[in-house]
């Protein structure tokens, strides 16, 4: 595989660990030591794929009152991840007589408030597989349940989970705690897709009948305003456009609309579903092409084909009275539809430039669309 400047190899990456291993391994350490034992440092838990990793801990102590607690600090490994080195603290506390294992959010993790995630409203955002390790961590005999309250903490929380999708998921006051094989595998984006999908849950959930999937901010505030639409049916999809569109496919919505700026739609209209440029480069010789179709003369698409942007080349048709963008949404809202097929999804693209303003767009209109 042939990799650009910018993009890491990945068999030279480093991978991390996430949120839910790192709970787990303190749960672990804090429960030997609450059952009489020394604090096991490192500490040796089990992922979901059967493999053994240990931890080491970075704090750990007693609370006095029969409990425990234990930190580990979450290392990514070479993933961008916003929670590398955070401190992920478990608490440990004895409860009834027959309740079995019970989770709380302590501060730093976040609670569910909107329907459609796999967490019930009112739930600490501990996701199912942490919680299943968590509690096979706690129960390695598999006989019944220990009563034990496992109190799931994360340092500065809160602020971290602002430079995440949350807020728009529903889940205030923190992170989430997450993990479906406890390892971060760099690069992987497997959080933010993850996030998608769950963006796509909860607006179903609320049933909500039009999202829009945008590429960034510029796109998705001027996609918003034009069709009037509650926070919840934004879906911040950024460059993963074939994500959300194969979810769509098997989870679908009465009405899709895709919107981003010049280049990514160029990018979708020539077949791209992960618009990032470490996937490929926008084909300029292509965009020549898309010009010609749009009535651009020999010379203006030659000078296209010499472009090193999107943007440059738009800038060529505009002066020129060409309306490149008429043929690239209708390319992009192709490309979308066949990865829609079968859904019965109503699609339409949209394209705006770096201001917010409507360049193009392809597709039916909402019937209650103003104007």
């Amino acid at each position: 595989m042939t990799h650009t400047r910018n993009t890491p190899d990945p068999a030279s990456l480093r991978r991390g660990w996430t949120t839910g291993s790192c709970a787990t391994a303190a749960a672990r350490a804090a429960w030997v030591a609450m059952r009489g034992g020394d604090f096991p440092d490192p500490v040796t838990i089990t992922l979901p794929a059967g493999q053994e990793v240990a931890f080491s801990l970075a704090a750990h102590g007693h609370d006095g009152a029969g409990g425990a607690w234990a930190c580990v600090i979450k290392d990514a490994g070479d993933d961008p991840d916003v929670t590398h080195g955070a401190l992920v603290r478990v608490d440990l506390a004895p409860a009834a007589p027959g309740t079995g294992i019970t989770f709380r959010a302590g501060p730093g993790v976040g609670t569910v408030t909107l329907p459609g995630l796999p967490i019930a409203v009112g739930e600490p955002a501990i996701n199912p597989v942490p919680r299943r390790m968590i509690r096979t961590a706690l129960n390695e005999g598999g006989g019944r349940e220990p009563d034990v309250q496992v109190t799931v903490s994360v340092a500065d929380g809160e602020r971290l989970a602002r430079r995440t999708l949350n807020g728009r998921l529903g889940i205030v006051g923190g992170l989430s705690i997450l993990g479906t094989t406890g390892i971060v595998v760099p690069f992987s984006c497997a959080a933010w897709i993850d996030s998608i999908h769950r963006g796509v849950d909860v607006a179903r959930a609320m049933g909500l009948v039009h999202v829009v999937g945008s590429t960034g901010d510029v796109s998705e505030r001027a996609a918003r305003a034009l069709y009037g639409l509650p926070e919840e049916a934004m879906i911040e999809m950024g460059d993963f456009a074939g994500g959300m569109l194969k979810y769509l496919r098997r989870h679908p919505v009465p009405r899709v609309t895709v919107a981003g700026g010049v280049a990514k739609i160029s990018k979708l209209a020539h077949g791209f579903l992960d618009l990032h440029s470490r996937r490929g480069r926008a084909d300029m010789a292509e965009l020549a092409r898309d010009a010609a179709r749009a009535g651009a003369d020999a010379d203006l698409a030659a000078r296209i084909a010499r472009t090193h942007t999107v943007a440059a080349a738009f800038t060529l048709t505009a002066a020129a009275g060409i309306d490149l963008g008429a043929v690239i949404t209708r390319r992009a809202w192709g490309v979308a539809r066949d990865v829609l097929a079968g859904s019965g999804c109503a699609l339409d693209i949209l394209m705006f430039d770096r201001a917010g303003t409507l360049v193009s767009r392809h597709g039916p209109r909402p019937a209650d669309e103003d104007g």
